[in-house]
């Protein structure tokens, strides 16, 4: 039982690994759009839930106080606020997108914009004391035109 001089070859040839590697490139060149799609789309879900957090911070603000605060920081942690809302969000930077908390005549209106329009995410929103949430499809800021969520 020795070598057969002509046994059968192990292992893959240059153009069966090029092959194999260019499949994979495809595959990855299909999945990179649709995790960036999914990424931004997390970011909007977790900007509207944090939206939702600000108007019942502003709910209860107003219960105590008798109006609505005028800056995230006066929502935030105890050092700057009252405590209603975690630093993160006081600050107005979380998930991706960028919160401005602003007085108005009525009460305030709240806008979330993402840090990277089509990078971090694809709608900004805009909320008031009427707490209805709006979206706007486009990098221009959402408002009270806008459609409802």
């Amino acid at each position: 039982m020795g070598c057969h001089p002509q046994s059968p070859r192990r292992g893959f040839t240059l153009i069966e690994l090029l092959i194999v590697i260019s499949i994979i490139l495809v595959i990855v060149a299909i999945a990179i759009p649709n995790g960036q799609k999914m990424l931004m789309s997390a970011h909007e879900t977790a900007a509207i839930n944090e939206i939702k957090t600000i108007q019942q911070g502003q709910v209860q603000f107003y219960s105590q106080f008798g109006r609505y605060a005028v800056t995230l920081t006066e929502l935030g942690p105890p050092a700057a606020g009252v405590g209603i809302l975690p630093g993160s969000l006081a600050k107005g930077k979380k998930g991706g997108y960028l919160f401005t908390l602003t007085a108005t005549p009525t009460g305030y209106s709240l806008s979330a914009t993402p840090e990277r329009f089509e990078g971090t995410g694809r709608r900004t929103f805009y909320a008031d004391q009427e707490l209805v949430i709006r979206n706007n499809w486009s990098s221009d800021p959402a408002t009270t035109a806008s459609p409802e969520i």
